[in-house]
């Protein structure tokens, strides 16, 4: 009897004690996506996450997917209910974002109504192409295609003007190709031969389809004409630099620039708002000049197939199936790998997303986003900025002068989180049941008269350039302010739920990689009023350009497929980013410590933890022509490379896991990188 009190007593007490214990801390890891197998100081990419890429399969209709993917689809699926219920609402009040968004999904989903419209919704246009009859005919069609949202082979747009960021400026960028990029058409390997045959078919099946008798010698001109705009086209490498890509002309003076380009013909078909356009930002003039020559030597009924072409094309997923499949099978499985295509309804959600995304990204906040969230964002932001500020004090190799300039262009960062605080008004956009081609016609006339609306009008600092349901983030150089939207908030970048280290290691790192764009290779350029000015000393741009450099060969040393190089040089910017970005998330996870121990959680120390959190959110898998594509056209890094390429740069990370010479993650202290 007294043992048995004994023993009730005591588990009377654990009880008391378990009441005030604080309860178990989450890691926020996924423990079963980890390879055990493999060091992580030989691959953190696959200790943290081998096992989920050998389980992960690619889905059919994707060209890769990973953790960003796996948010896209959750957004995806709650925007799909919202949509769903709006198209089912047929007594909406006109004009109504439940209208706008119901009716314009609707007009997608309805094939039927598609197939029977054939290309009448088009016709207007296709009349406009076939009446060309002279040179200015054809620059009054470019100008014209600005508004149909078609850079044919120019595009047209508003943003800030570089050296003023207190105003807006029309600027002229080269456009114009069907393939991604310049090397498709001019490097001779034998994929790039296969692709431009497979061009070819596409185009003579585009136009065949809509009448043409002519389509495959029409295709083979189109493409001629492609190469000889490609050859002048500048690379991407050269379009990564601010100063060489700011060349403001007034129209009186643009024939001196870039004679024989009728600007005024041009501008005058952008619509009556292009009547206020008295200077420009022409980007890449050696282009625009070589495409004034191109003109003048391509025929008038070579242009006229070219135009329909790229009209066609821009429209074929909106057209009759025919159209539909023939995009896909050049757009998405010849370029990307893609298997089969994605389900109607997810294809719905993207188009909405694109046209009405402000209206939809209402909706989908009021049910997804949780108000605390921002603050909490917030507060992360104000750590990662104070770390930032520590880091520049502790630069060695950038002097007083320079340190303080970055110190102001730091404090004057504009932070957006979650959701814009003022929406967009689409109240003039006209969006019907039965019109699905007209409705995309008149939204992107929408966006064109929008964009030239805002010339000679403040900066409007409450417009967003993504939605909040997108998966992503940015730091806009002009505006300098960095902006989260809410679909990216959430588990495993950001988990309220779980420790703090592995948030530091996940959107801690993101935010500092925002940041860090404010100081990389083409950020740097800008001062915090978001204005193009050399604020560096000489010796700190030598010094800057000297760790830059060593930044973009250790990346030209990685191979991802078939012996291909990543391009440093290209990937440079979003590189100082992920290196940057990591080591001051790092600072700020020390600092949210004040001094005290960091729990080991799952067996794991704090140090690890946050650096597994990063590693995690790089997971992903990519078809083999996605991941070749990407090497020539995207400014980010694979994934593996975003992870195993910077941790292998940051003595915090060799400290975390005892990397020792002879790990293959090793790099001797002389060869790492360190900029911020």
């Amino acid at each position: 009897m007294r043992n048995i009190l004994l023993s009730v007593l005591i588990a009377v007490a654990t009880f008391a004690a378990d009441l005030h214990a604080e309860p178990a801390r989450v890691s926020g890891l996924d423990l079963e996506g980890f390879d055990r197998s493999v060091r992580p100081q030989d691959d953190l990419y696959r200790f943290a996450g081998g096992n989920w890429l050998a389980r992960t399969e690619i889905p059919a209709d994707r060209s890769n997917y990973g953790t960003f993917s796996k948010l896209e689809d959750d957004a995806k699926d709650a925007l799909r209910a919202l949509v769903e219920a709006a198209a089912a609402t047929r007594n909406a009040a006109p004009g109504s974002d439940t209208q706008k968004v119901g009716d314009l999904y609707a007009s997608f989903a309805d094939t039927a109504r598609i197939e029977s419209r054939g290309l009448g919704s088009l016709d207007g246009e296709l009349a406009a192409i076939a009446a060309l009859r002279s040179t200015r005919d054809v620059y009054g069609y470019m100008g014209r295609a600005q508004r149909l949202g078609i850079g044919a082979p120019v595009r047209a747009f508003v943003g800030q003007d570089g050296r003023d960021a207190t105003r807006y400026l029309v600027a002229l960028n080269q456009a114009g190709l069907s393939m991604p990029d310049r090397d498709y058409y001019l490097v001779d390997e034998p994929r790039n031969l296969k692709t431009r045959a497979a061009l070819a078919a596409y185009i003579e099946k585009l136009l065949t389809l809509a009448g043409r008798k002519d389509g495959a010698a029409a295709a083979q001109r189109i493409i001629a004409l492609e190469k000889r705009i490609a050859e002048k086209h500048w690379t991407r490498v050269e379009n990564r630099n601010p100063v060489k890509t700011y060349n403001k002309v007034t129209l009186a003076a643009a024939a001196e620039l870039t004679p024989g380009f009728d600007f005024t013909t041009f501008f005058a078909a952008n619509g009556p708002q292009a009547a206020v356009i008295t200077e420009f930002n022409v980007r890449q003039p050696t282009y625009v000049r070589a495409l004034a020559e191109i003109v003048r030597d391509t025929s008038v009924e070579d242009w006229r197939a070219y135009f329909t072409y790229r009209l066609l094309d821009a429209y074929a997923p909106y057209l009759p199936k025919k159209f539909d499949d023939a995009h896909f099978d050049f757009r998405l499985a010849e370029l990307r790998g893609v298997k089969e295509p994605a389900p109607r309804w997810r294809r719905g959600v993207e188009l909405i997303d694109e046209r009405v995304g402000e209206i939809a990204g209402r909706m989908y906040v009021e049910r997804n986003f949780p108000p605390e969230a921002r603050t909490r964002i917030r507060e992360l932001v104000a750590n990662l900025r104070q770390a930032f500020d520590l880091s520049i004090d502790s630069l060695d190799w950038m002097s007083a002068a320079t340190k303080a300039e970055a110190k102001r262009k730091l404090a004057s960062f504009t932070v957006k989180v979650g959701y814009p605080d003022q929406w967009r008004d689409y109240g003039k956009l006209v969006i019907a049941r039965d019109d699905l081609v007209g409705n995309l016609l008149r939204s992107a006339a929408f966006e064109h008269e929008r964009g030239l609306d805002k010339l000679g009008k403040p900066i409007d600092r409450t417009e967003w350039m993504m939605t909040p349901q997108t998966v992503n983030a940015y730091y806009s150089p002009p505006m300098n302010e960095i902006v989260f939207p809410a679909a990216i908030l959430r588990k495993p970048f950001f988990d309220p739920a779980a420790d703090d280290a592995v948030n530091y290691g996940g959107i801690g790192a993101v935010i500092g990689h925002e940041i860090s764009h404010g100081f990389d290779d083409q950020g740097r350029q800008y001062d915090g009023g978001g204005n193009l000015r050399d604020w560096w000393t000489f010796d700190d741009n030598v010094r800057f350009r000297e760790r830059a450099g060593k930044l973009a060969a250790q990346y030209d040393g990685f191979k991802p497929i078939d012996g291909k190089s990543i391009n440093g040089q290209l990937t440079l910017g979003e590189n100082i980013g992920d290196l940057s970005g990591l080591a001051m998330a790092y600072r700020a996870y020390q600092l949210s410590l004040a001094g005290k121990p960091a729990p080991v959680i799952d067996g794991f120390t704090g140090p690890q933890r946050f650096f597994l959190g990063w590693a995690q959110i790089w997971q992903r898998k990519y078809r083999d022509d996605e991941l070749r594509l990407r090497l020539v056209t995207d400014p980010h890094s694979p994934s593996e490379y975003r992870c195993n390429g910077v941790v292998a740069n940051i003595a915090e990370f060799y400290e975390a896991f005892g990397v020792k010479e002879g790990d293959r993650l090793y790099r001797p202290p002389a060869e790492r990188v360190r900029i911020w």
